[in-house]
């Protein structure tokens, strides 16, 4: 046999074996591709869709309200909490301007029960809220804003906020700013007094001998809720320095006519503590002032000096003698009823 005869088999080269699988590689990754991107589209077609809504707040109108009264409807927007479905009930900012043992206590509980009115209190008897003009509104915006927390907050619905200012807390040593704040700001002022000045002056006294000796319990009660403790506070009888007592009268009466003349530019109501005593109607008054519904109001305050005068001071003698016959005789009588 001859060796050309012989039957030879040549081995398949290499190179065509690297492309054959590199085809199928390039197959498979393609597949693998495709397969992934037929998996997203149905999922997301499968999966609910969220439209995201962003809602405009629209600013609260007043509609049909003047021009005039405009300024003084107010829209806090409180940082501690939301007034939710009240938002757009308008709020009324006011301040009580007084002087002590002037009703000004009894007059603001009367008020507080009122469920659309939130008085807050003496919120300046603390000098750090006084120190200078900037911790003053820097405390009046945050009352206004209904951030203020008291015994006193109503819920979302108050329609009218405020709280109590003495003249001397700050008030008359600042009054031109204050004057400017309250006219810029659309704030109400209530200036309420008494008539009968040497009564808030026995009634000074006889504090300031209660808050040294803390006749109930040891406690001291500017004010009281009962007639037993109205009686026992009423048995003490102060003694006035009749020397002095006519320029202690003249500096508070100074003192009521100069807030009187400082806040003439302002929104505000004069009240006075005997017609609040005398005529009821004098409330009424003051809720259609705040703008406020029409409320029975009350109070559980009891009032501590019901007699005469002449039973209620210890000199009573020097004080008629020192008092009669001067501008100030009139205090000398008896200038209302219980």
């Amino acid at each position: 046999m001859r060796l050309q005869d012989t039957l030879v088999i040549k081995p398949l080269k290499k190179s065509h074996l690297a492309l054959r699988m590199f085809v199928l590689a390039a197959v498979m990754i393609c597949g693998v591709y495709i397969f992934s991107v037929c998996l997203k589209q149905i999922g997301s077609q499968s999966m609910p869709r969220f439209v995201k809504f962003e809602l405009t707040e629209e600013p609260c109108s007043s509609v049909g309200v003047p021009p005039s009264e405009a300024s003084y409807l107010h829209y806090p927007k409180p940082t501690t909490y939301s007034r939710e479905e009240c938002a757009c009930t308008p709020v009324r900012k006011f301040a009580i301007l007084s002087m002590q043992r002037s009703g000004s206590g009894w007059f603001e509980t009367l008020l507080n029960s009122h469920v659309n009115i939130s008085s807050n209190g003496e919120i300046f008897s603390i000098k750090e809220r006084r120190n200078n003009m900037s911790s003053i509104i820097r405390t009046l915006d945050k009352v206004y804003n209904l951030d203020w927390y008291s015994s006193a907050s109503k819920n979302e619905c108050t329609a009218a906020v405020g709280f109590k200012w003495m003249l001397n807390q700050g008030l008359m040593a600042n009054h031109d700013e204050i004057v400017k704040y309250f006219n810029e700001r659309g704030v109400y002022a209530i200036l309420l007094f008494r008539r009968n000045l040497l009564r808030r002056l026995v009634s000074q006294l006889a504090n300031d001998h209660d808050r040294r000796t803390k006749q109930l319990n040891g406690k001291h009660r500017a004010h009281v809720h009962s007639e037993y403790e109205a009686n026992v506070l009423a048995k003490y009888k102060p003694t006035l320095n009749a020397t002095e007592l006519m320029s202690s009268l003249k500096t508070a009466n100074e003192c009521v006519t100069n807030a009187l003349d400082y806040f003439n530019s302002t929104r505000h109501i004069v009240l006075y503590y005997e017609d609040l005593i005398l005529n009821h109607t004098k409330l009424v008054d003051v809720l259609k002032f705040l703008g406020v519904p029409q409320r029975l109001m009350v109070s559980r305050h009891v009032k501590i000096h019901k007699k005469p005068l002449s039973k209620q001071v210890e000199n009573w003698e020097d004080v008629y003698n020192a008092i009669k016959g001067t501008e100030y005789q009139s205090f000398l009588n008896a200038d209302y009823k219980l």
